[in-house]
């Protein structure tokens, strides 16, 4: 017989089992809710860019025409806070809905049989001012007038009555093969000074603005400080996101603070296959200075200063890295520069460490003619704008290549610097 159950005997867990779950579900939630708020970085807030200047005339007038230079740069709301975000954005589609204006390549053969090339885009309208004015504009590391941010850039620009003429780094272009055994290195500067030299022989009456993205800024910044020359019919220059010092710079990127370690595998590796598609003219002309042993050492590289190390030093026969990182950083050269110089940098640059950054806000603490501006935001050459989700069309934050530039030659009579 089956023994009798008293009703205070039973027990029942059922109703107990989906409030647990329910429990559980809940910290999930609000785990994976408070990464992301930590991830994306929403509880930061917007602010105006950190302004270092010195207090004239000239820089009142820049800061009172150029609002964008004083009012809150606001990114994209749910994912525009992250340096990351912005940066990986950036590098993997450039910009959005990336027009395509109609330039002419132009062929220039340099003294050692390289052949540099650089496309030319005519303005579309005239410039306010009624001035001709040329952009010449260098971009970031391996990079060249097909990337979507530099044609976005260069529509933009066209459209508000500027001439463009950009630099295709050496090596940059898949389908223009390499005729000496060399392509870019991180500060030469023979192939923008050649352009600047021919646009200003084409266009004898034309002024330049001088644009630099990334390493194209530590390129323009060290042109312009290597001979005063240089700086003749220069309106000013626009430098966004260098890092002004290889040498300070190279001890940080071996860092996984802000994933920098991770930065430089990936750089690296895009570095390695430039030079690999380049092997034949690097490696396979007698007069090279690269041999077998190097292009070993190319396919285990994992860092870019091993690629530097290896390879790109031996370009301009740098006996050491640290030479080669000297010589061809602009922070010995940018003291140099006397037009209206601006200098921008984003806090959450995942590339460029803070500790980079006392050298441009020294520069602007000294100079009258230097401007330093710190966004809170923006990553890598990122500085998207748009409400929620979308960022804009818009080249962003770089406007102010176009503002600064026109300002300037509205009220260039006001206190210009020597």
């Amino acid at each position: 017989m089956s023994a009798l159950v008293e009703p205070g005997d039973v027990h029942t867990i059922a109703p107990e089992m989906p409030a647990m779950f329910d429990g559980v579900k809940l910290a999930a939630v609000a785990t994976v809710l408070y990464f992301l708020v930590r991830c994306l970085n929403l509880k930061s807030p917007t602010a105006p860019p950190d302004i270092t200047y010195r207090d004239t005339p000239l820089n009142r007038y820049l800061l009172k025409s150029c609002p964008i230079l004083t009012e809150e740069y606001e990114p994209p709301l749910l994912w525009g806070k992250s340096g990351h975000l912005q940066t990986a954005l950036y590098g993997k589609m450039g910009r959005v809905s990336s027009p395509n204006p109609c330039g002419v390549r132009k062929y220039l053969l340099m003294q050692d049989g390289a052949t540099a090339t650089f496309d030319l885009f005519e303005s579309l309208g005239d410039h306010r001012t009624g001035d001709d004015i040329t952009m010449v504009i260098c971009p970031g590391i391996g990079n060249h007038s097909e990337k979507h941010y530099i044609r976005t850039f260069v529509n933009h620009s066209q459209r508000q009555g500027y001439r463009c003429a950009v630099l295709n780094h050496l090596g940059s272009l898949p389908n223009i093969e390499l005729t000496s055994p060399r392509m870019f290195t991180y500060g030469c500067t023979w192939e923008f000074a050649a352009m600047v030299g021919s646009i200003k022989r084409a266009f004898p009456q034309t002024l330049l603005i001088v644009v630099g993205f990334s390493l194209g800024g530590n390129i323009v910044c060290k042109f312009l400080g290597e001979n005063r020359i240089n700086q003749e019919r220069v309106l000013c220059c626009v430098s966004v996101c260098q890092g002004y010092s290889a040498l300070r710079a190279q001890k940080t990127f071996l860092q996984w603070d802000q994933c920098r370690r991770l930065y430089n595998f990936l750089m690296a590796d895009s570095m390695k296959k430039i030079i690999l598609s380049h092997r034949g003219s690097l490696f396979g002309m007698n007069s090279s200075k690269m041999e077998d042993a190097d292009l070993s050492r190319l396919y285990t590289a994992t860092s870019l200063m091993q690629i530097d190390d290896n390879i790109m030093r031996k370009f301009h026969g740098h006996d050491s890295l640290k030479e080669y990182y000297e010589k061809e950083s602009c922070v010995h050269y940018i003291h140099n520069i006397n037009v209206p110089l601006l200098l921008v940098n984003s806090s959450d640059d995942p590339l460029v460490h803070r500790s980079l950054l006392t050298i441009p806000r020294t520069l602007a603490e000294k100079k009258q003619n230097v401007i330093f501006a710190l966004t809170l935001h923006g990553g890598h050459l990122g500085f998207f704008e748009g409400l929620c989700c979308f960022p804009s069309p818009s080249p962003g934050w770089t406007r102010l290549s176009w503002a600064m530039p026109t300002q300037y030659a509205s009220g260039k009579d006001t206190d210009r610097p020597a």
